[in-house]
């Protein structure tokens, strides 16, 4: 059977159906695949028994991999991050609607997670479109929002002295390393697809360039709550084999932590991107 790309959310996300990543794609598949990551941002698939190996060669398919900088790496592959709870963990990483890497001059392309062990219930991802975010915005704020920059850093999450990185010490290192800040515009063009997107997220973003954090806080608290509304987003379900490749460029992710007792271990690549502009 060939390639179906299958949308299953008004919010965000398709789903790649008929395809074994294992045995390799054609040009053809992959085209699609390529096609329709662009087009949505987010792409599902299920029951994708793959190695690490057939994990990393996957994701060269789609540009240079990111070594990331903070993550456990899996045993004898540094190219995949280990994204673990343990049974007495309370804390989860992602827990809290995010983008990864805007703290990065050129921000990560995206990422490829797989699961590969998954609790009884609980452990979903929530994502969110920030195409649909910035699009359903009034043409007023779409006005206001474009000549603005904001300024992004990794240090208050990662760096030696961030109370994340003092609770999840056991999972997260290299806080020395979290010295990252970068400014990008609060709208941009997606490098790929030509559409705008809302670039900011409550993880990585401090203040609107020129702004001071109280003065910055009002707009960005807004653009945080309208970005989130339930027609902009997507809850996705895991199963062991399951895939989420999302777009860091314009889609938000939050991982739940609802599972409390119950181990959950998934495994992460992130291919790197190219510079974003307004």
């Amino acid at each position: 059977m060939s390639l179906e790309i299958r949308k299953i959310s008004g919010g965000v996300g398709v789903e790649a159906c008929n395809i074994d990543i294992a045995k390799g794609l054609s040009e053809a598949d992959m085209a699609t695949l390529k096609a329709a990551f662009v087009e949505h941002g987010l792409v599902f698939m299920h029951n994708q028994t793959i190695t690490p190996e057939q994990h990393i060669e996957f994701a060269k398919n789609w540009g240079e991999i990111n070594i990331n900088r903070f993550f456990a790496k899996v045993d004898g592959y540094e190219e995949i991050a280990a994204v673990v709870k343990e049974k007495d963990q309370l804390g989860n990483i992602g827990g809290g609607w995010h983008t990864d890497h805007s703290y990065d001059q050129i921000p990560a392309l995206g990422s490829i997670l797989i699961a590969r062990e998954t609790p009884p219930v609980g452990g979903d991802t929530l994502f969110s479109c920030m195409y649909k975010a910035y699009d359903s915005l009034s043409d007023g704020m779409k006005k206001t929002l474009e000549s603005l920059k904001a300024v992004h850093s990794s240090r208050h999450i990662f760096g030696e002295q961030s109370s994340y990185q003092e609770a999840m010490s056991d999972r997260l290192s290299n806080a020395e390393a979290a010295t990252q800040d970068a400014i990008h515009p609060i709208v941009i063009t997606h490098p790929e697809s030509g559409r705008k997107a809302l670039y900011v997220n409550p993880a990585f973003t401090l203040h609107i360039e020129g702004w001071s954090d109280a003065e910055s806080k009002p707009l960005l608290d807004y653009l945080y709550q309208h970005a989130v509304q339930m027609e902009h987003t997507t809850r996705f379900k895991w199963a062991v084999g399951s895939i989420a490749f999302w777009d860091n460029r314009c889609t938000w992710h939050y991982a739940l932590n609802d599972y409390h007792g119950e181990r959950r271990e998934m495994h992460r690549i992130t291919i790197e991107g190219s510079p974003i502009a307004a």
